[in-house]
């Protein structure tokens, strides 16, 4: 416990990138990414400064998780250049005309448009997914059952159960192919790295292997915990497809689609609650903040792998990139 009080809990965090890092400090932000030479690349960028939203509380959840959700696809993207990955599939084949034109006109922003679609496609995969699919899968169990059974009280357990369990299946699956494997040993050396850091030793490859690459403030841990309140928050305040049929006298399918409509009006608030309810967990040592973090770290079982010399140094490279020379200004 005493361990553990002493740490110098830092608010550097990190992304595993396309065979690298990105570190995001309170100053800069640096990436790592070994080529295919075996060379480490290193790329640092000065950080805007934080705006009032970007710090006040319930607000800056939502606003920061947006930032780091396009700053991560911009680093995967360059990652995928700078390791060789976005040249893989191109070889020594010809390009089609059609290639070809894309690239004349294009040019360099290509790969860019590329990843902004991705994201967009990633964004949409992930509402039909974990909002159109779970309302949808309940009404055909409440059509099933007949209308002589109401299962409305049990909707948002229904659906936040089953996001869960949505959510955990297609971190398995991924964590199945070996390139997703790889990004997994990146996301073990960056947690591990960050607790050599904060334990206050030398950030060498010998000083962060035994390190624990379970972090409580992950990102995966951040998702995980929006999936729990989500379900809590809407059981508090239950939103359900028959209150609509009963208030409007809609019908069942316009039902769906407003509440669906309102679950998402409502993310921002569960994201805003989420983020700080993981800052608490993340700053203290407690049984309360034990039990938050507990799921998170169990599910980082599968999204961290134990990583090899050669990511740690990647790792360290990224970190030494980004620690201030003021130890108070990176202080959790």
């Amino acid at each position: 416990m005493s361990d553990k009080e002493n740490l110098h809990r830092t608010t550097i965090g990190g992304q595993a990138l396309i065979e690298g890092i990105m570190m995001k400090g309170p100053e800069k932000t640096a990436m790592a990414v070994r080529t295919k030479e075996g060379d480490i690349v290193i790329e640092e960028k000065e950080n805007k400064q934080k705006k009032w939203y970007n710090k006040a509380p319930f607000i800056r959840g939502s606003v920061n998780f947006v930032s780091q959700l396009m700053d991560g696809y911009h680093y995967l993207s360059r990652s995928a250049e700078l390791s060789g990955m976005a040249d893989d599939d191109g070889g020594e084949e010809e390009m089609s005309k059609f290639e070809k034109w894309l690239d004349d006109k294009l040019g360099d922003k290509l790969m860019g448009i590329v990843m902004t679609i991705v994201m967009v496609l990633g964004i949409a995969l992930a509402i039909v997914l974990f909002v159109f699919v779970p309302t949808w899968l309940f009404m055909l169990v409440q059509a099933i059952v007949g209308e002589g059974t109401d299962l409305s009280p049990f909707q948002s357990l229904f659906e936040g159960i089953l996001k869960i369990i949505i959510f955990i299946t297609y971190m398995w699956i991924v964590s199945k192919t070996e390139a997703i494997r790889r990004t997994y040993e990146y996301h073990g050396a960056e947690h591990k790295t960050i607790f050599c850091y904060e334990k206050g030793l030398d950030l060498t490859v010998e000083n962060i292997k035994p390190q624990t690459r379970f972090h409580p403030r992950c990102g995966t841990s951040f998702i995980f915990l929006v999936l729990l309140i989500s379900i809590l928050i809407y059981s508090i305040f239950p939103i359900t497809n028959q209150m609509f049929i009963d208030t409007f006298g809609v019908s069942s399918a316009v039902a769906m689609i407003l509440r669906v409509s309102s679950k998402i009006l409502l993310l921002p608030v569960i994201v805003g609650v989420s983020y700080e309810v993981i800052r608490l967990a993340g700053r203290y040592d407690n049984p309360v903040t034990r039990v938050i973090s507990a799921p998170g770290l169990a599910l980082q079982r599968l999204t961290t792998k134990e990583p090899d010399e050669k990511e740690i140094e990647a790792a360290i490279k990224a970190m030494q990139a980004v620690i201030p020379d003021d130890k108070e200004s990176d202080k959790w």
